[in-house]
């Protein structure tokens, strides 16, 4: 593979200004993340600690490997509704590092509204599970709830991808060999009872977590019988009567202990044989990218700059360089693994399209996976394209993308408009993990062309 020879000049007005505004809006994004990881309120947090329990992020950094990062998912989930009330939708989920295996972690957040699941918190549980089947990831399930936020249940109960997801998703990956382990660190009610009763181990915490059908009101209300949480689900009835949990620990770090102890039995993952190389950093300053992000995505950007400045050592292996430039197609390497590239350098015509087709088709005939970088206006339009057959040449590219085996990646570093989001592995089409830069935007079209449109409508 070859370098690519940068063309940037970092001195120019236009870097500079491009730079500063793009880092105001990185700022912006984590002031506002800040906000959202304390945005559970104090009263919550004080009872929760003084009932000697640890919060959910603490939780989380006790468990992994020392020194080892957490990519959390979504953190942003649900921060502008509710009024605020439920921040990270009262749930904490990503990818972390126990005992050396990659590992799917999903901790509720007990001193938001109780860890109750809002139809965004039911969103991130279940795409934490779909992440963990597509990787083949262990999952942890650390459990605080009080179950469904009963003045939504309309939204997070009856449907199909609704709260019952959640079990058929157990079932599916413990058939299939994918460990499933649950600590009950607090509540487990109602159909929630369902997340240990359906693991392979379960550990429980003493005179803290409890698991039941129906709680003691409930219980009450329909046999008149007067019971305590603890004497109903609590830890000792369920690993010394019941049996429903396998592990008795005696506080949350006692827990934590006996779940990475567990990783210990695992047999080692069967990993698709890559031909891997060392992990190389940019040959280019990654800080550069600053300046490159299109902020105003009125205006244009080399993406060859973006990929010299991602892959290892900026080196990249173009293919079809001379042809259909407003798409990048090309080889490189990402931490040693060995990827395909398609990046938007414009719109999308016919040649585009058949150019990203052949790409995937080579990259899915070699068992590549396929980095996406999006910055994409949609496809070209007007009666010439319209009679050359955008849409069928459109299409192509469309049902490579839908039926490509090999993983998929997604990034959006500017705009995402239309069917280029389609076309470039938008959500709907099932990428492993997509990220966007805080500058990006995803919607059916730009907001002066939906200006334009309404106002001749």
């Amino acid at each position: 593979m070859y370098r690519i020879e940068s063309k940037l000049d970092v001195t120019t007005p236009g870097f500079k200004q491009n730079r500063d505004a793009f880092r105001s809006l990185l700022e912006a994004y984590k002031v506002r993340l800040k906000a959202v990881r304390n945005g559970a309120p104090e009263s919550a947090v004080i009872k929760h600690k003084e009932r000697g329990k640890l919060l959910a992020r603490e939780r989380i950094d006790l468990l992994v490997d020392a020194n080892t990062p957490f990519l959390e998912l979504s953190p942003m989930a649900a921060c502008e509704a509710y009024d605020g009330q439920f921040p990270s939708a009262g749930i904490i989920t990503g990818i972390g590092v126990i005992h050396g295996r990659e590992t799917v972690i999903i901790a509720n957040d007990a001193t938001v509204k109780g860890g109750t699941y809002v139809k965004e918190t039911i969103k991130k549980h279940i795409r934490a599970q779909e992440i963990a089947m597509e990787n083949h990831l262990p999952c942890v399930y650390m459990v605080d709830s009080g179950g469904a936020f009963l003045p939504e249940q309309a939204n997070v109960f009856p449907d199909r991808h609704d709260f019952g997801r959640f079990f058929y998703n157990q079932a599916r990956m413990s058939a299939n060999g994918i460990p499933q382990i649950a600590i009950v660190m607090g509540s487990c009610t109602a159909g929630g009872a369902y997340v240990p009763a359906m693991s392979d181990e379960t550990i429980i915490v003493r005179n803290q977590g409890t698991i039941f059908i129906g709680g003691p009101p409930l219980v009450k209300a329909a046999t008149g019988e007067e019971v305590s949480a603890e004497e109903l689900g609590g830890a000792m009835v369920h690993t010394t009567i019941s049996g429903v949990a396998d592990h008795l620990a005696e506080d949350d770090h006692h827990a934590l202990r006996i779940c990475r102890n567990l990783f210990e039995s695992f047999p080692k993952p069967v990993r698709q044989e890559l031909d891997m190389a060392e992990p190389e950093e940019p040959f280019y300053d990654e800080e550069e990218l600053w300046g490159l992000a299109p902020v105003d995505l009125r205006k244009p950007v080399d993406v060859r700059e973006i990929i010299a400045r991602i892959v290892d050592g900026s080196r990249f292996s173009e293919f079809k360089a001379g042809y259909a430039p407003t798409i990048i197609t090309g080889f490189a390497r990402i931490m040693g693994f060995p990827v395909g590239v398609i990046a938007n350098n414009g719109v999308l015509f016919s040649e585009t399209s058949l150019k990203g087709a052949h790409f995937i088709e080579l990259c899915t005939a070699r068992k590549l996976p396929i980095l996406f970088l999006q910055n994409i206006t949609g496809f070209i339009v007007g009666k010439e394209y319209e009679r050359r057959g955008i849409a069928r040449d459109g299409a192509k590219l469309v049902h490579a993308v839908a039926n490509a085996t090999v993983p998929k990646f997604t990034v959006v570093f500017g705009g995402s408009f239309g069917a280029g989001n389609y076309a470039m592995a938008g959500r709907a089409y099932d990428p492993r993990l997509l990220f966007m830069w805080p500058n990006a935007k995803i919607s059916v079209m730009g907001g002066e062309q939906a200006a334009g449109v309404l106002i001749q409508v």
